[in-house]
Formats: C-alpha cells, structure tokens, sequence
C-alpha cells in the first residue's frame, strides 16, 4: 500500500468497472477511504470487495448521478462516513449511438447529456459545497474523452457530452481556485474498457484497425493508466495544475 493519500477521503464515480473502478482500486491502493458510486450495484460490491481484498477501506453507495437528490445525498454520506471529502473522480459516463445527427433518438441523445454532462455538474456542484465546508480545499478530476476535441464518426451526442464536459471543468476551475479548489480533466483515447469493447462491436469494426486509427503505439491504453494519472492530479504533485485537460492518449490528438 502506498501512501500518498493517506487521511484522504476520495469519491469515484462510474466505479464499477472500468476506469472508474481501476481509479478506485487506485485511490485505496494509496491509502485512501473511498466511496465508489455507480448505478451498478453488483459491480460495485465487487469493486469494494478487491479493495478490501487488498486491505484498503471502502463503501458503495448505488447511485443515478443524473439525479441531482441522490448525488447529493451520495456527497453526503461521503462525509458522514469518512469525516470530509478530499478528492473526487467524475467517470461515470454512457454512450449507445451508432448513427449520423440526422438518424440520433431524441431519447438517446437526451440520456446521454443526462449522464455524462448533467451528472458532472451535479457531481462537481455537491463535491464543491463539501470542500467549501471542510475549509481545506480538494481536488476534482472530470474524465472527458479525445471527443472533447475531435470526434469520431456516428458520436454526435456523446462528442457534445465530452465537449460539454471542458466547459464545466474549466469554467469550475476559474470559480474555485482561490478556495484551493483544483479542478482538471483527463481526455483518455483508446482505453480498453466494457465500453470500448462494445462500441467496436456495435460498429462493426475491429480491434487492429481501430488501434491503427486511434493509437501511435500500437496498442490499446489500460485502465490503470488513466488511474495513474487521475491520481496524479488529485495529488500534491500536480498542485500548480489548474483548469487543464490531460490526453492520455497514445498520441492520437498530436496527429
């Protein structure tokens, strides 16, 4: 176990699988208590479980984070467990589109924005009212997407959800820096993840062209990469970093 974030108290979101699970993992692993949120609740024992497999200390808490009473009550109970809130992770995010703007659901692109830009700023509007109250600042990471930049073909919504999601981190990082209140993104690429998975599986694409398109190493990231960096920071290693978007990437953006 490390220790770079022992005595802190950090909230995952999307921590069910995937990157959030991995940051999860991550943040206890580093000594942290975490509070993992996800609407999955199977999942999200089973991410409990590891980390108290690995001696860590966590706690899930199901929650819809476009449901601006439950992500309230999930800050809360954060706080209430743990004593305040240090650091948090915004991953929870969805997409399902497979068509141009002119074939997109109205349902389909309403959900998306519902979960992936709504349900970060209800995350950073009740994880900011907490560290305002702890009087100690924290930390915030917002995970975007190389979408938030450019997009990938048949992504409408789910490219404005990422695009959105800047907006709020910037715009949150400008309000709150002075409360010491750092708030940044990461903008991951080809992460090999449930999602990645079945979005080439919806498309009908395959793995070796999809990393030839979107990847200068030759490979898909891992989930333990982004986790390296969203703890990076939240650490007091990235302390002069504010308001930034990290790609991870393997380069695509560079193109």
């Amino acid at each position: 176990m490390g220790a770079r974030f022992d005595g802190k108290v950090a909230l995952v979101t999307g921590a069910s699988s995937g990157m959030g699970r991995a940051i999860a993992l991550a943040f206890a692993t580093e000594g942290a208590k975490v509070v993992a949120a996800d609407v999955n609740a199977a999942g999200g024992a089973e991410t409990v479980r590891l980390i108290e497999t690995a001696s860590g200390t966590a706690i899930f808490v199901p929650t819809d984070v476009s449901d601006g009473d439950a992500v309230a009550a999930l800050v809360r109970q954060a706080v209430e467990t743990y004593g305040g809130l240090d650091c948090a992770v915004n991953a929870a995010a969805i997409e399902g589109e497979a068509v141009g703007v002119a074939d997109l659901d109205d349902d389909v692109f309403d959900r998306i924005q519902q979960i992936n830009v709504r349900g970060v700023f209800l995350c950073l509007k009740h994880e900011v009212r907490a560290m305002l109250a702890g009087g100690t600042g924290g930390a915030i990471v917002n995970i975007g997407s190389t979408n938030s930049y450019r997009p990938q073909p048949h992504q409408t919504a789910y490219t404005a959800s990422k695009h959105a999601v800047l907006g709020l981190t910037r715009a949150a990082a400008i309000d709150y820096a002075r409360h010491g209140i750092r708030i940044n993104a990461i903008c991951p690429g080809s992460i090999d993840t449930p999602m990645l998975r079945n979005a080439i599986e919806r498309r009908g694409g395959n793995e070796a062209d999809v990393i030839a398109r979107l990847s200068l190493i030759g490979r898909f990231g891992t989930v333990d990469e982004i986790a390296k960096a969203a703890l990076w920071l939240c650490s007091e290693d990235a302390s002069f970093t504010v308001g930034h978007a990290l790609a991870v990437d393997a380069g695509y953006l560079a193109r």
